[in-house]
């Protein structure tokens, strides 16, 4: 081929028609200048690995020779003299040497957090920086026009001033001296004294002149001649007639203070997302149950530590790195350890004292003694601010904390009356201690005095405070072991959002660690091994949506059926309820489920074996002998035929047919790991989807009506866990999947699997524990509550609307649920009691529910209102 027709293949950017010239080995794509400086400075990539093409082939420069020995080339380097050496090199013969190669890439990774922190951080500031100078150098200008005019007139006066000294001197004070005489002898001393310091420096630099470091160092003390001068003039003072206060107050009317270093407020770089995003999550091995503490070291290595004494290095892979021998075992995983700038290990052992282990893990060393039996100390925290080490020590239901500097002398004790049972400890941007104590986070300043206690939510809900940590905002989070929740305040105990809420693969997040590099947070399980990081904060200048689920989601959202938008022309609520029928049903213990047949028809059962069919007057039709007797969930469902679908003693799911003469296995359990739990038949498509449950996890299957399975939904978007053990489950008219967690909330997905939300009860963020579900026309999603003993209304985006129902005397306790989409009343069964109770909420738009007339082509039940 003729050279001039060769085609070469040239790199792009993969964001732009850029020309490449980085590589980001974690995303996998080519960068030019501009998209790299964009890649490393947003946080959702701040962390990525950015290199040049070379570094991506892991090109060497060129071999260099050797400047003693020119025939050869360097292959090592001498780690002492941190040289490059060639095999003839006989001063590095015997010291330690490694391959030039291998010390290249040493290198390289030593100073790759420096280039990372110049590049996502220095170049970052650098505008904001210019912004501030520009401001003030502004400011400098209309300030400094305000003196200059008294500055030119006191400028003219000290002129004069100066004047007149020097006329004073010249004709009244230096007339009678000779200075010419004595100026001429010192002139000759001077040159004198240049000589001998030539000779010096000559004899200094001449290549044949050599002698030892001794003789060099008295060389230098006896060689150079020392020369004094005396001032030959009289003492002088200045006469008050000279006004010598007008020459200061004109020599120090500007005046220069110092403020320190120039510094940008987080406020200006950072600003909180929507939400918190999912980033990553991990699987830690080495821990037993539970991820209960967390420090973070770098934004790719972390301690990890669980109930027991078990406390390991990972990295987020979730590959032990290190594991620590002695440390403390506390049986509810305090905060026993933090890292300090040098990544120095800090952790209390399980002799109560307080060690150290080296950043290169083989040191140890004791930093605080314990001298008092009867103080333990709970929980440490390393002050980058001040490089002190709090800690929160604990007597007998008392607690305070001890401020050591960086030689572990005491420093400062906070009173115990301000904290009681210390968990963990940290320090906000602003001094606060921060302490997550036994019912409260007890907040102090740097000074020791009390400034706030949080104590939970404002609808006054109790608080069970465990981990904690603070962030580049001065925000404050702490997870809440009652609510299942992390919770962020502001830095003056102001309640601002429940960041997270019952996270998927989480469930019970316990232990939080912020890594102040990505603005990431690290929150640990208490339920598992998972430890997940979130963004939650972002730049200034990034006004991209953070959240592209989000799109996805209101996009799926827009897809109602044609069957809602219709029942919400012709049906509203109605307030409050009306109880149409109450009945005793007999031969059950509780009516924990409920399936509708027909409006006059029902299948109960309780948490035993007893699942019967029973009409209106509560009287037996008929009983299912071979039922689950364990199960106390929606353990049957009834399809578009009348026929009973259950599960049965052997955790098959059977089919009933009609007239109850035949029964036929529909779905055999296969899998002995894992049980079925709920089932439930879908109207719409005609599957039937089935909750399953294994030792603390659970999926949802769906199956269609030949009963092979079509769908498994085990996880959320970010392949995290979404289920712990469902109990019951239904799907709304849109199509969402409605799941009855027994772990304390609704988890719903859509039709595809993508989870939405979770409702984990009223306000958001309280404790909620759902049993019995259901769905109604409107594509509401009413929940009974074992805590509250109600029955919650949400729409179906998960918001509140109302407490449907409360206990009562007729009621009982709401347990079980199904709604009658014929007759639009809901069948609510007791868990203490044989009733179920029909209401009816749902009314016609055009039916009369109220005592006023309707207006002529006008809405019939105007005055009617949605129950609150």
């Amino acid at each position: 081929m003729h050279p001039t027709s060769t085609t070469y293949r040239v790199h792009q950017c993969s964001k732009c028609p850029g020309d490449t010239e980085y590589y980001c080995i974690s995303c996998l794509c080519d960068l030019c200048q501009k998209c790299k400086e964009n890649h490393v400075k947003d946080l959702k990539t701040i962390d990525n690995d950015v290199v040049t093409h070379r570094d991506k082939i892991n090109y060497i420069p060129t071999q260099e020779y050797c400047v003693r020995h020119p025939s050869k080339v360097y292959r090592k380097y001498c780690e002492p003299c941190q040289v490059s050496a060639c095999n003839n090199c006989q001063k590095h013969r015997k010291h330690k040497k490694i391959h030039i190669r291998k010390a290249y890439k040493t290198k390289r990774q030593q100073h790759r957090e420096t280039i990372h922190a110049i590049r996502s951080e220095a170049l970052f500031y650098r505008p904001v920086l210019l912004t501030g100078i520009k401001a003030d150098i502004k400011t400098c200008h209309t300030e400094f026009s305000l003196y200059q005019s008294e500055m030119l007139t006191k400028a003219h006066i000290l002129r004069n001033i100066i004047d007149d000294v020097l006329y004073d001197l010249l004709n009244n004070v230096f007339c009678d001296f000779n200075f010419k005489h004595r100026c001429l002898k010192q002139k000759i001393e001077i040159n004198r004294h240049i000589v001998s310091l030539q000779g010096y420096e000559h004899r200094y630099v001449q290549p044949d002149f050599t002698f030892s470091a001794l003789q060099f160092l008295l060389f230098i003390k006896t060689a150079i001649p020392k020369i004094y001068f005396k001032l030959h003039t009289s003492q002088l003072s200045m006469t008050e007639s000279l006004n010598k206060e007008d020459v200061m107050e004109s020599l120090i009317a500007i005046q220069i203070t110092e403020r320190g270093n120039r510094r940008v407020g987080n406020q200006c770089l950072l600003k909180l997302t929507s939400g918190a995003e999912f980033h990553q999550s991990l699987t830690v091995t080495g821990i037993d149950g539970g991820c209960y503490h967390i420090s973070c070291v770098t934004p790719d290595r972390v301690w990890v530590s669980d109930y027991t004494n078990n406390l390991i290095l990972t990295n987020t892979t979730g590959v032990p790195l290190h594991h620590v021998e002695d440390s403390h075992s506390f049986s509810v995983g305090y905060g026993i350890y933090t890292v300090s700038s040098e990544s120095e290990l800090i952790y209390i052992d399980r002799n109560y004292n307080i060690n150290k282990l080296s950043k290169d893990m083989k040191t140890t060393t004791k930093f605080i003694e314990r001298k008092d039996s009867t103080l333990e100390p709970r929980c440490v925290y390393w002050s980058p601010s001040s490089g002190d080490l709090l800690v929160a020590m604990y007597k007998y239901r008392t607690g305070k904390v001890i401020r050591y500097n960086q030689s572990g002398q005491l420093k400062q004790t906070i009173p115990q009356d301000n904290t009681g049972r210390p968990n963990c400890i940290t320090e906000n941007n602003n001094g606060n201690v921060v302490v997550s104590d036994f019912r409260a986070v007890v907040v102090t300043d740097r000074g020791g005095r009390h400034r706030f206690s949080y104590t939970g939510h404002p609808s006054g809900s109790v608080l069970r405070p465990c981990g904690i940590c603070t962030d580049a905002l001065s925000h404050i989070m702490v997870c809440d072991d009652e609510t299942n929740t992390v919770q962020m305040l502001d830095k003056d105990g102001q309640f601002l959002s429940h960041l997270l809420i019952r996270p998927s693969g989480i469930f019970f997040p316990r232990g939080l660690s912020y890594d102040i590099k990505t603005h990431r947070l690290w929150v640990g399980s208490r339920y598992n091994n998972t430890v997940v990081i979130y963004r939650y904060i972002t730049r200034q200048d990034d006004l991209r949506d953070l959240n592209p689920a989000t799109a996805d989601v209101m996009e799926s959202l827009n897809k109602i059926p044609t069957t809602e938008r219709e029942n919400q022309c012709v049906l509203k609520m109605m307030s409050p309820p009306e109880l149409l029928y109450s009945l005793t049903v007999t031969g059950v213990d509780g009516c924990y489920h409920i399936s509708c047949v027909t409006p006059d028809r029902v299948w109960v059962s309780d948490y035993t074996k007893n699942l019967i069919l029973i009409n209106k007057s509560g009287d037996l039709l008929h009983r299912v002998e071979d039922s689950c007797g364990d199960l106390n969930g929606g353990r049957h469902t009834v399809n578009s035929e009348s026929e009973l679908i259950y599960i049965d003693s052997n955790n098959n799911i059977k089919k009933l047919s009609e007239d109850m003469k035949t029964t036929t296995t529909f779905i055999e359990r296969t899998d002995s790991r894992w049980r079925p739990r709920c089932v439930y038949w879908s109207p719409t498509t005609g599957d039937l989807l089935v909750g399953i449950y294994n030792s603390w996890t659970g999926k949802v299957s769906r199956y269609n009506q030949s009963g092979q399975l079509t769908q498994t939904i085990p996880h959320d978007n970010t392949v995290l866990e979404l289920y712990i053990e469902p109990n019951y489950i239904k799907e709304n008219n849109n199509g969402d999947v409605v799941v009855s967690d027994t772990y304390r909330a609704v988890v719903v997905t859509e039709r595809g699997g993508r989870h939405r939300f979770n409702y984990t009860g009223h306000p958001s963020g309280s404790e909620l524990w759902a049993r019995g579900i259901c769905t109604d026309a409107l594509s509401h999603i009413l929940v009974c509550d074992d805590i509250t003993k109600t029955v919650h209304m949400i729409n179906k985006d998960g918001q509140f609307l109302s407490h449907l129902l409360t206990k009562s005397q007729k009621m009982g306790e709401p347990r079980g649920l199904s709604y009658d989409v014929k007759t639009h009343g809901v069948w609510v069964g007791s868990e203490d009691k044989n009733t179920v109770n029909i209401y009816r909420f749902i009314n016609r738009q055009d039916a009369v529910t109220d005592e006023h007339t309707p207006r002529p082509g006008g809405d019939a039940m105007s005055s009617s209102t949605q129950a609150v």
